[in-house]
């Protein structure tokens, strides 16, 4: 277990695992952006003279989250890309996103998408004269996100 610390956690060191926690993950991605979850509020009339108008809190807004990495061969990434395309049971997936601490078996948070699916995936630009490595893009939408 890693000891507590007072600075903060890298952003470049997780795991992504795809439809569950795996013996091995399914990428490794170079960046993750999009985990976010809002709240819409309303105003209503408070049940006390005293309050006034009151907050009343709505439903919960999940963001998509987006991953990008150097083009590498993935099974698991193809696989379900290719459930996605032919509409095969098997498009929604559980996705695991694992923050790592410093020591390589430490877990110090893990974001669970519950129901995601794929809604974009973008390969290129491709250059053959070019010397940038190829991204990938994957965007990810989920309708349930739990943050352990």
């Amino acid at each position: 277990m890693e000891a507590v610390r007072n600075d903060p956690y890298k952003n470049f060191h997780f795991r992504v695992y795809f439809g569950g926690i795996a013996v091995a993950p399914s990428a490794g991605f170079e960046e993750c952006a999009g985990i976010d979850v809002e709240r819409s509020t309303g105003e209503g009339l408070g049940d006390r003279a005293e309050s006034g108008m009151r907050k009343i809190v709505g439903i919960n807004k999940i963001t998509d989250v987006t991953l990008k990495r150097g083009v590498v061969r993935s099974s698991d990434l193809n696989d379900w890309l290719h459930q996605v395309r032919e509409g095969t049971p098997g498009g929604y997936r559980t996705v695991f996103i694992e923050l790592r601490g410093n020591f390589p078996d430490a877990a110090v948070r893990r974001f669970r998408l519950e129901r995601a699916r794929i809604v974009k995936h973008t390969s290129g630009p491709l250059n053959a004269g070019g010397t940038d490595v190829a991204i990938q893009e994957l965007v990810l939408s989920c309708e349930g996100l739990n943050i352990g």
